[in-house]
């Protein structure tokens, strides 16, 4: 099965696009012959995206120089997308950053986190779709979330707030848009392993983590069965082991323990022995 907007006629926008993941989905849909628009805030970025898209195999690439927080910017790129394109097929809310935070402070933090990696998407979704599903044609909205949106470890809570709140909107979002009269765009989440961005701030791949191109080969791949929900392992992880991870998260609800029990000491071994048990 082949999803009906990966193809050469389609118009593919992509925030962050400039480098990581998004650039790598970027160049995927480039090699597809789709006309591709790359936004990233990073205008210095920008111009060797535009050259990596075009040697790529892109129909055309259209720059733009974007903050995904600043709503009346995201009405000015898609007004600029219909003028140039018609209009897009495919949205990929992917611009995010991982600003440390704590529960108590600071203020900045969390605004800066949730404004990019919440409010960014649901900016980026309300500007873009109205046109998308007015077009008529097959598309697909693809959200970027992260498995501390699911499993919330400790350590950095501003950023799996936001990326819980992705997962939230963009599973409600799926249900608003299939139950939309003669809408034909889809709603997929992608939840990445670990992935080797300069986000992670590490010059060299870790060897447990995957490439960004690895990534976006993957969900493409997953959007092609129709998957919703698409969980990337990686070198380190495999799905079954976040399978786990995910339902012991899960547990905590349904068995009363406290929060965050994989971390809490009382559960250190029962929380092991789970992992462990093969059945």
């Amino acid at each position: 099965m082949t999803h009906p907007a990966l193809t050469s006629s389609s118009v593919a926008v992509v925030t962050g696009g400039a480098s990581g993941i998004g650039l790598a989905a970027a160049a995927q849909f480039a090699s597809m012959g789709m006309r591709v628009v790359v936004v990233d805030r990073a205008e210095e970025k920008l111009s060797d995206a535009e050259a990596a898209l075009r040697s790529a195999g892109a129909a055309d690439v259209m720059a733009a120089t974007t903050d995904v927080t600043d709503r009346a910017q995201l009405i000015e790129l898609e007004s600029e997308v219909t003028e140039r394109f018609g209009g897009a097929d495919i949205l990929m809310n992917n611009a995010g950053i991982g600003v440390r935070s704590s529960c108590l402070g600071p203020l900045d933090a969390w605004e800066k986190t949730l404004g990019v990696n919440l409010w960014g998407a649901v900016h980026g979704s309300q500007v873009f779709l109205p046109g998308m599903i007015a077009r008529g044609r097959p598309g697909a909205v693809i959200n970027t979330g992260s498995k501390q949106g699911i499993t919330t470890p400790p350590g950095n809570p501003a950023y799996n707030v936001s990326k819980s709140a992705l997962k939230t909107f963009t599973e409600a979002l799926a249900h608003e848009l299939r139950n939309t009269e003669d809408c034909q765009i889809s709603a997929h989440l992608l939840i990445p392993g670990f992935v080797h961005t300069p986000m992670i701030g590490l010059a060299e791949k870790p060897p447990a983590a995957w490439t960004a191109d690895q990534t976006a080969q993957f969900f493409v791949e997953s959007i092609n069965r129709g998957d919703f929900y698409i969980l990337c392992p990686d070198n380190d992880v495999p799905r079954a082991l976040d399978e786990k991870r995910i339902a012991w998260a899960v547990g905590d609800i349904i068995e009363n323990r406290p929060a965050l029990s994989r971390w809490h000491p009382d559960y250190e071994a029962a929380f092991a022995a789970y992992i462990e048990d093969e059945s």
